[in-house]
């Protein structure tokens, strides 16, 4: 069975967008491609088709990913989020063993971004962090070591 990919209403819309792009404009310029190569040099050693065919097997391939993303996708509704216990879709208030504070919003790993904050439901910390309560501490096992981070505040 297919494992679930959960994703905001924005992030669902985001997805169907690139898909629709990828269906109606890039897969008809990459077709459009192979085919001007093909009538300027054939399709023997010719750098220029060869380059057209690899972008249409990338487009075709984003096409399956992204249609695996939006047929599987479960929509995160934040305002039926739980504020007892971390879930998908909570936006968690952390402290380390040093004392400094860390907010993460759980997401699906296909909205994850570190760097804004949004980590994976399946990333380390994202894992260990499911299911404990404000006052839990937690150990997670990083690539620096084990941290422990305590829950302070979950929305």
């Amino acid at each position: 069975m297919t494992q679930p990919i959960y994703l905001s209403r924005e992030g669902l819309e985001k997805l169907k967008s690139e898909l629709e792009h990828l269906r109606t404009v890039r897969r008809h310029d990459a077709a459009e491609q192979i085919q001007q190569s093909r009538e300027r040099g054939g399709t023997v050693s010719n750098a220029e088709y060869e380059e057209a065919k690899n972008e249409l097997a990338f487009t075709e391939g984003r096409i399956l990913t992204l249609d695996n993303l939006v047929n599987n996708a479960v929509i995160i509704d934040e305002r039926e989020t739980a504020t007892e216990t971390v879930e998908v879709g909570s936006t968690v208030k952390v402290k380390d063993q040093n004392g400094k504070n860390f907010q993460y919003s759980i997401t699906g790993s296909a909205e994850a971004d570190p760097s804004q904050g949004k980590i994976s439901n399946v990333s380390p910390i994202g894992k260990s962090l499911l299911g404990k309560r404000v006052g839990e501490v937690t150990e997670v096992s990083v690539p620096s070591g084990k941290i422990k981070l305590e829950i302070l505040k979950i929305q």
